[in-house]
């Protein structure tokens, strides 16, 4: 029997660079692989000019991410992807614009990482999120949490703040010591606030890779670990239009 073509996956990226990048090292890491050859075909996107997701959700004055991100989607697919991902927490709000422009299908990370977090930490119910305070306002993983029973903990106002600093530091290329530390005191307030392990929600804050306090996962681990099962036809992709992989 013919074995399968393995599938190409097209990256809706540049929101930021650096993490799209960051999920391109991570789908390598992941790949079983001894040569070139056995490493899987990414078509990506790495396209900073998508308009701000910061001024659009949190500012509310920016200009629509929707339309650019569905053509994205619509290139990457005539360039011969076949499924999709978007390498961006906070560009999942305009998930549904992506997925109607495509006939392919298109992983959608808040579920996938919502499912993760049910299916291997049962027992833990109380989830802290570290992500742009725009996750927070759309209510992104909140509603999809809150339907499998779980409760999503943010940081207080101030450090919430700090956390976006944090984020636009990485976007500025500042990694340095005192973004980080800035970052892991927003965990180990997650941690005094209750949180039984942290969600990393915002792929600029996986770039950093910080030791966190408290027990922390990675969606952009997450999201690499699914391309990678798709890609090598180690499991069917299945998308709200019932398309299949």
């Amino acid at each position: 029997m013919k074995e399968k073509r393995e599938k190409i996956v097209g990256i809706l990226g540049g929101m930021g660079p650096e993490a799209t990048v960051d999920l391109m090292q991570r789908i390598i890491r992941l790949t079983p692989a001894v040569d070139d050859a056995d490493h899987i075909r990414c078509i990506v996107d790495n396209n900073p000019k998508v308009p701000s997701r910061i001024k659009a959700i949190i500012e509310g004055h920016g200009e629509d991410p929707g339309p650019c991100m569905a053509d994205m989607g619509r290139r990457l697919e005539s360039w011969g992807a076949d499924f999709l991902a978007i390498a961006c927490n906070t560009a999942h709000y305009y998930y549904d614009a992506v997925q109607q422009a495509v006939t392919i299908p298109v992983i959608n990370l808040i579920d996938l990482v919502a499912d993760h977090v049910n299916d291997n930490y049962p027992n833990h119910r109380k989830i802290g999120l570290l992500a742009s305070p725009a996750v927070a306002m759309t209510g992104l993983y909140t509603r999809r949490f809150s339907r499998l029973g779980i409760e999503d903990q943010w940081p207080d106002p101030d450090q919430q703040a700090r956390l976006l600093s944090v984020i636009k530091a990485v976007k500025k290329g500042d990694t340095g010591p005192s973004v980080r530390e800035d970052y892991r005191q927003v965990g180990q307030h997650l941690k005094q606030k209750g949180a039984e392990i942290a969600l990393i929600a915002c792929t600029e804050l996986s770039t950093l890779g910080e030791n966190l306090p408290l027990c922390a996962l990675d969606a952009a681990e997450i999201l690499a670990a699914e391309i990678v099962l798709v890609a090598t036809n180690r499991k069917k992709l299945v998308d709200r239009a019932d398309l299949t992989l």
